[in-house]
This record gives C-alpha cells, structure tokens and sequence, in this order.
C-alpha cells in the first residue's frame, strides 16, 4: 500500500499497478441503512408479511430522504383505483431547493410490479389488515425503496405480552452475560 495524504486505504485495481482511492468503512455511507425507521408499527401491529417497493419522489425529497429527513410515524399505504399511494409519510423540505420544492405530506406512488399489487390488493381485502411503512432507504443501486408490511392491529394485552417477552429475554441475556464471563 502507499500511503496517501487525501485518504486513508488505497486500494489495487485488478488490472496491474495503479492504484485508485477508496473509503474507510467509516466514510462508506451505508447503503440499506435507513433513512426513516417506523418504531409504533413493530408496537402497534402485528407484522404478518413484508414487501420491498420503490417509490416515486421528487429530486428535492431524495435530498432530504439522504439527509434523513423523514418520519413515517402515522403513515400507511391505501390503494386508489389499481395504484399503491404512500400516505402520511413526512419528508421535510430540503433547505437548498428551489422555491417551492415539495409539499411535505403528499401522497407518494409505491412501486410494485402488477401480481404483486393485485395479490396484496386481495390480502387487504380480508378483514383487519392493514398497509404499514417500516422503513425508508437506499438500495445498494442508491435508488429509495420502502419495505412495507401487511398488518393486523394487535390489541392492548398482546402489546402487554409482547413487553413481558422482551424483558424476559433482556433479563435473561444480562443473565448469561454474567455467567460467560466467569
């Protein structure tokens, strides 16, 4: 390796002695991190099966969704005449846009290709489900994907359940903590 005052690795191409600039892990931006994270949908619902779609955006709401400027707490996916509608999703306005730029609660198209609308399009049919968002990100592509999720409402004492679950777990592994140390 030859060090570089610009960047901390360099790394080899295939074809023979030159060498090109990367990035440290920790100046990778990481792709499928998200860019919004819907917390109340893993509480408030049972997830019964998950679906990654893109999304139709516009240049001034992939800024913002880059700088992780979104809130999907509230929002849920409706269809309207044969097309998936996010709605409810917040993506602040991007400071540098022109004037104008984008309403920030507007409704977004989910892209799906046809059987998969038509057979969430039945599912939804069914009584008690329900389209919910739990996340916003990039693919590896750099392109904005949603992962959507049919859901059933669960109701307060499963919510109870579920908490008792998790600090029985969390107690459990502090538990183990203690005895693998030994």
């Amino acid at each position: 390796m030859i060090p570089c005052l610009l960047s901390p690795v360099w790394v080899a191409k295939a074809g023979g002695d030159r060498y090109d600039v990367g990035m440290s892990n920790k100046e990778k931006k990481g792709f499928d991190s998200p860019a919004a994270f819907n917390k109340k949908a893993y509480r408030d619902f049972e997830l019964v099966e998950k679906f990654e779609a893109g999304l139709q955006l516009r240049g001034s709401e992939v800024k913002s969704l880059r700088g992780a400027a979104a809130d999907l707490s509230g929002s849920y996916a409706r269809f309207e005449q044969g097309e998936c509608w996010l709605i409810g999703a917040k993506i602040a306005p991007y400071a540098m846009a022109r004037e104008g730029g984008h309403d920030p609660v507007r409704k977004r198209k989910v892209l799906l290709h046809k059987a998969e609308l038509h057979r969430i399009e039945v599912k939804l049919e069914q009584r008690g489900f329900t389209l919910v968002p739990l996340r916003l990100y990039f693919s590896g592509r750099g392109l904005a994907k949603v992962e959507l999720a049919l859901a059933r409402g669960k109701r307060q004492y499963d919510k109870r359940a579920t908490i008792a679950e998790r600090g029985q777990k969390r107690d459990l592994d502090r538990d183990m903590k203690k005895y693998r140390k030994r």
